[in-house]
């Protein structure tokens, strides 16, 4: 199991708050998260271990998309803590579609903001974990530390 911080360390460490985890594999690849205090979407698709830095092109969501991830993840983690709870089954993850009209419909809202646009910066992500869920309503359990990429 990664060592574990808790929010005042993280904080005086310079890492900010993960709101969403769009995707994982082998690690975040996808989410929205706080670079320098403000919220800004995250993308890695080098699934490419070679190097052990993990560089995210970065770009700001609009406060109009922060709101809109955010109710759409808070669906999501309520869902995933009654799969946890064994009062759902893995059907009925809301991304499967049809199963909660309002994720569906934030589906299609979000789709163009969760698009890299051409100026988006490359930074490299540095990952610690806080204690807890996993997924919660308010984020998860794990923080970045932002720095230029080289």
């Amino acid at each position: 199991m990664a060592e574990t911080w808790d929010k005042e360390q993280l904080i005086a460490d310079g890492f900010e708050r993960v709101y969403t985890e769009l995707e994982w594999y082998d690690g975040p690849r996808v989410g929205l998260a706080d670079i320098n205090g403000k919220p800004h979407y995250f993308q890695n698709h080098d699934y490419d271990h070679a190097d052990e830095a993990d560089e995210y092109q970065v770009w700001p969501a609009s406060e109009a998309a922060v709101e809109l991830e955010r109710e759409q993840w808070a669906i999501f983690a309520r869902w995933n803590e009654r799969r946890e709870a064994s009062e759902v089954g893995p059907e009925s993850h809301p991304d499967h579609g049809g199963i909660d009209a309002r994720y569906d419909e934030l589906e299609l809202l979000l789709a163009p903001h969760r698009q890299a646009p051409d100026s988006a910066r490359q930074l490299v992500g540095e990952l610690r974990f806080v204690a807890g869920a996993r997924y919660r309503v308010e984020g998860l359990d794990y923080w970045f530390r932002w720095r230029p990429s080289r």
